[in-house]
């Protein structure tokens, strides 16, 4: 307690230059809270777009359907594996794809028909929530088709529009329909915004001549189970031959899970799978934000190392008096050590009232990045509000690292203080 004390009173003796070294503490504490909160809500809201609106966290297909997809390669009897995955706790849709011709007017673009459960797929996905204009698929309107924003603009398609679709079916007919364009996606996915048709199942069913099976099922997970766990749980379940899902026995990590039905075989792959490249984008904006804490803290170290320096040779005589009459180095070095931690609490409760204010603005209000709201990379949408994302590890991080940055730039200067000796406290000029 008394070195506490001591610590305490040598931190506003010289009160200008620990001033200093606060602010400077405090600043790079409030850039890094605020910095991180966002580039977290950046990643966030990427895999949101990748997760809630097109690939789910898991999806089971025929395998190979992904890398060479094909109109006869369906996963059987989808609906009791739906069942099954409901029952457990997981959320699941089924999909159907095709590609053809669409057609408005003078216009015409490949587009990729979705067949989709509008009722599953509500509860699955946000996908029915992105309706920049119109209505979300309806079963009762099975001429109804929702299409990309950037397949409207191509075609020149607005609601009540009507969309010409031709293609080939399952049997090898001419398939063609002519639909009317009920509802307008908002921006999610470059791919999906470029070419969707998204139409109901029964629909896609009678354009296409294919009455059972679909091509993928699309899956989300509960909050609480990690996404390799899931994986692993959705095999299982898929039937891979482990006795009991829950305990997640069947090793498929790092690869798709191949389940053996009969003489078909289905994957099971997670998002990050499916799109590695996006999964490596986002680990890497993690990687980065790490480098940015170390450039802002490596400035505000070298300030905290140049302050405790000079406090060490101005206090040097103090030092040999303290040694003299008792005091150990290790005291010594305690002492300058609390000195720099008491600047760094200072810093953090300064820190926080400054940036309490800016996090709650960007994480419920959000910054409007004005022209580059609707810019795809890497197949997602950069949101029109850019809005900051905090949990305890956002804060927790920085407020750590300040303190670790804080310990080691005053560990030299409190060695070199503990190391003087009385005669030589005397002998300084």
């Amino acid at each position: 307690m008394m070195l506490l004390k001591m610590a305490w009173r040598n931190v506003w003796r010289n009160h200008r230059r620990s001033s200093i070294t606060i602010v400077a503490m405090t600043l790079a504490l409030v850039a890094e809270l605020l910095y991180s909160g966002l580039v977290t809500g950046m990643i966030h809201s990427m895999e949101d777009d990748a997760t809630e609106f097109d690939l789910g966290d898991l999806q089971v297909f025929h395998e190979g359907y992904l890398t060479r997809p094909s109109l006869y390669d369906v996963v059987p009897d989808a609906g009791t594996l739906i069942g099954k995955l409901e029952e457990a706790g997981y959320q699941a849709a089924p999909r159907l794809y095709a590609g053809g011709l669409g057609g408005s007017g003078d216009m015409s673009a490949g587009v990729q028909m979705v067949g989709i459960d509008p009722v599953r797929d509500a509860r699955t996905l946000a996908l029915s929530e992105a309706m920049a204009e119109g209505a979300w698929l309806d079963a009762a309107d099975p001429s109804g088709v929702v299409v990309g924003r950037g397949l409207a603009r191509t075609l020149g398609l607005d609601l009540g529009s009507e969309l010409l679709v031709v293609s080939q079916g399952a049997d090898g007919s001419i398939a063609n329909a002519l639909y009317t364009v009920r509802g307008i996606l908002m921006s999610v996915a470059a791919s999906m915004d470029r070419s969707s048709v998204l139409m109901t199942e029964d629909a896609f069913r009678e354009l296409m001549v294919l009455p059972e099976g679909v091509h993928k099922v699309i899956i989300r997970r509960p909050k609480d189970v990690p996404l390799k766990q899931a994986k692993t749980q959705v095999a299982a379940l898929a039937g891979m031959g482990a006795t009991d899902p829950a305990e997640g026995s069947v090793a498929v990590e790092g690869q798709a899970a191949t389940v053996e039905t009969g003489t078909d075989g289905l994957d099971v792959m997670t998002w990050e799978e499916i799109n590695p490249f996006l999964a490596q984008m986002l680990a890497g904006v993690s990687g980065m934000v790490a480098i940015v804490y170390f450039i802002v803290y490596l400035a505000v170290a070298i300030l905290i190392l140049n302050a405790m320096l000079m406090a060490v040779f101005e206090r040097i005589k103090e030092f040999g008096v303290l040694k003299a009459i008792g005091y150990s180095p290790r005291q010594v070095m305690i002492m300058m050590i609390l000195e720099g931690l008491i600047q760094a609490s200072v810093a953090l409760v300064a820190g926080l009232l400054l940036a309490a204010p800016g996090m709650w603005w960007l994480q419920n209000r959000g910054v409007d990045v004005g022209a580059l709201g609707g810019i795809q990379m890497v197949g997602m949408t950069m949101p029109p509000i850019w809005k900051a994302h905090y949990t305890w590890s956002t804060v927790q991080v920085p407020i750590i690292m300040l303190f670790v940055i804080t310990f080691i730039a005053v560990l030299w200067p409190a060695l070199r203080a503990a190391r003087i000796s009385p005669v030589e406290a005397m002998h300084h000029q």
